[in-house]
């Protein structure tokens, strides 16, 4: 008997369907040799650092760095059920193998081997590496079973990346958050890409607009001269110009060749669907997920474009399949020049995300919007990948004219190529994304003459850097440090396709990033917390370089080509090194101001008083003025610590308390509590009676 044990509970029903493993038992479906069974997602999770240390409950700078000398995992909330299940299945006496099903990729490795340590199985594994649920692809899968050791080298990548994003997040967090007295998420990935979205909200601010003009000619075509600083300058030129004939200068022509796009990995998709559609990364991964596991497509988790050479035979038969479900396709023509999308020297793990030929119009007509939309891009898509090159003629035209010079540009398309299924489909949306205009341009020789021509004037400005959007944003993180990294580098950029949607939504969660905009793809702006805690972060952490090479150690060590251990060592100096040379910029309390409602001004320091649940405490990070709601001092009195009497203490010093009661006598009388700043702002108290005011 064998354990097939897969990510989500949709995958294993696919496999055991294959396997034939009808018998729906607690947890698991049971056929006569297997017993496929599935994992939740990331059921067991590197544990917390109170699982080590009961004093890391509580976050103090004292105690970091924190770096478990022996990891420990923990069972994720709400998978404990899920989890007895795979322990007795694993443990089973008839059970001599195990075969790990789960998503073919760094993360779906680890998943598999957290749940097979921490079970404690022993047993002999196989890997099933697929990159489509469909039953041919299952088949094949389990006919080439590799063994598990094979992917040694993925899983210890897989670990390092998991144990380094613990390492920066929690020590980073803990020590930033302490410094300055509110919740400051630090992450591997997460900072330096939150560094990208306020450096270009840096550079917006400092923008500064430049006017500028320009000569445009009509002669048949528009012709137009160079930015021209002032208007004066502007007006001299369009009255020599006006009604006057302007004589051909130059002429460039050429046939331009554009070859078609390639298949979409899962960025790339991403990037499309966020333009065309306004889906989130997050949105896209969700719907390409489910189409997967619909069997409509293929794995989505890839960072490759191209397919590999055993796919060359069905490409065609799947491609007239694609053709006829998509309406808008209907009549067009296909090339099915599959030659050009197949490169098994571009494929690691997985090739580029495909349709499958489980597509049929019924089944797309059957689609929640979501799905639909991105099943269509991923059609589209392999249609104009495997079409024809656009083709056409351009022509570049200089004109002088009173001794200035002008240029047109005009282009002719000759063959569609492959745009005819981009355009077509921008049709079926009902509204054309923007182009250049282009303008045809008559023929002209060198010499020629033309006109007379109407000169007139166009001011412009200058525009600042655009704001990202989740569009440009994902291609910024896919090429960060790429002009640093070696040639042959594999992987470069801020995190993998894989991680990249939850890198985003989490600064959006955590509140360092707001969407925003009247388009479907919003623009993505950073808070003012995000933007402070930029500028106080040191170059290491906020470095998209370093964070982009750390990726690439990462590949080398998933190929075997570097150790985990020294990998691990760096990030462990690194995080060593941050906690004992941080320390908190001058008027922090200006960079973080509380959004707690102020109470007053603290009478040791100057800063803000806030009040929290605990408490009313200052705001300055080295003042340690606070008065507790718990207070002994005030229960030793009968009087309970309120805002009004904090209010009276902090601006006068002293605060009238009336109707106290004696603990001794029983009897009530009216005091003053008058306050001093003790030693590093710790407040002292001292009570004044009032004799007369006693009370029987």
């Amino acid at each position: 008997m064998r354990v097939i044990l897969a990510e989500k509970p949709s995958v294993a029903q696919s496999i055991a369907a294959v396997l034939g493993a009808d018998q729906k038992k607690n947890g698991y479906l049971q056929g006569e040799n297997d017993l496929v069974s599935w994992c939740i997602g990331h059921l067991i999770e590197l544990a917390p650092p109170e699982i080590y240390d009961a004093r890391y409950a509580k976050w103090r700078r004292e105690d970091l760095p924190i770096v478990p000398s022996a990891w420990e995992s923990v069972v994720s909330d709400g998978t404990k059920k899920q989890f007895a299940v795979l322990k007795d299945l694993l443990n089973r006496t008839d059970v001599d193998e195990v075969v790990c099903a789960t998503d073919a990729g760094r993360e779906g490795e680890l998943i598999f081997r957290m749940v097979y340590e921490k079970t404690g199985c022993t047993k002999p594994v196989k890997r099933l590496w697929i990159s489509s649920l469909e039953e041919s692809a299952i088949r094949e899968g389990f006919r080439s079973l590799k063994p598990g050791t094979a992917y040694d080298a993925l899983y210890r990548a897989a670990l390092c990346r998991a144990q380094a994003d613990w390492l920066v997040g929690i020590n980073g967090t803990r020590l930033y958050s302490r410094l300055y007295g509110t919740k400051l998420n630090v992450g591997r990935v997460m900072t330096p890409t939150l560094a990208m979205v306020v450096q270009r909200e840096k550079e917006i601010a400092a923008f500064q607009v430049e006017r500028f003009y320009t000569v445009q000619l009509s002669c048949g075509f528009p012709a137009q001269s160079g930015r021209i600083k002032t208007r004066e300058e502007a007006e001299r030129i369009r009255a020599s110009c006006h009604c006057k004939k302007a004589a051909v200068k130059q002429i460039e022509r050429r046939q331009k060749k554009e070859k078609p796009p390639k298949l979409y990995d899962l960025t790339a998709l991403q990037r499309d669907a966020n333009r065309i559609y306004g889906y989130t990364a997050q949105q896209t991964l969700d719907y390409a997920q489910t189409l997967y596991e619909k069997k409509l497509a293929t794995y989505p988790r890839t960072d490759s474009r191209f397919l590999t050479h055993d796919l060359r035979d069905k490409l065609p038969a799947l491609i007239e399949c694609v053709a006829q479900v998509l309406p808008f396709a209907s009549g067009l023509p296909l090339a099915a020049r599959v030659e050009q999308v197949i490169c098994d020297e571009k494929v690691s793990d997985h090739h580029a995300i495909i349709p499958t030929q489980n597509m049929t119009r019924e089944a797309l007509a059957q689609l929640p919007m979501g799905e639909r939309s991105i099943l269509t891009l991923l059609a589209v898509r392999l249609l104009a990948a495997t079409g024809e090159p656009c083709e056409t003629d351009e022509v570049a035209v200089t004109l002088d004219c009173e001794g200035h010079d002008f240029t047109a540009k005009g282009s002719t398309v000759r063959q569609m190529g492959y745009r005819v299924f981009e355009e077509t489909f921008r049709g079926s949306l009902g509204s054309r994304e923007r182009k250049e205009q282009e303008y045809p341009i008559a023929p002209l020789e060198d010499g020629q003459t033309v006109g007379p021509v109407v000169a007139t004037i166009r001011e412009g400005q200058t525009t600042p850097p655009k704001r990202y959007t989740e569009d440009t944003l994902l291609a910024a993180m896919e090429t960060a440090g790429a002009k640093d990294a070696p040639e042959d580098a594999e992987r470069k950029g801020l995190g993998t396709p894989a991680t990249r949607a939850g890198t985003l939504e989490k600064l959006v969660n955590v509140g360092f990033v707001v969407r925003k905009g009247e388009q479907k793809a919003k623009s993505l702006y950073p808070t003012e917390k995000a933007a402070a805690l930029i500028e106080v972060l040191p170059e290491n952490l906020r470095s998209p370089m370093m964070t982009a090479q750390w990726e690439q150690r990462l590949k080398r060590i998933e190929h075997g080509q570097e150790e985990a251990a020294g990998f691990m060592d760096d990030i462990v100096r690194m995080v060593t090194e941050l906690v004992q040379s941080v320390q908190p910029v001058p008027d922090a309390q200006k960079l973080f101001p509380s959004d707690r409602p102020s109470v007053g001004t603290c009478p040791c320091c100057g800063a803000a008083v806030t009040e929290t649940a605990k408490g009313f405490f200052c705001e300055s990070r080295i003042c340690r003025f606070g008065i507790w709601k718990d207070n002994r001092f005030f229960a030793q009195i009968g009087q309970s610590v309120n805002k009004g009497v904090v209010e009276a203490l902090i601006r006068d010093g002293a605060a009238k308390l009336k109707g106290l009661r004696s603990k001794k006598t029983g009897r009530r009388y009216d005091a003053t509590l008058k306050m001093m700043c003790g030693e590093q702002g710790v407040p002292r108290f001292q009570m004044e009676f009032e004799k007369s005011a006693r009370k029987g």
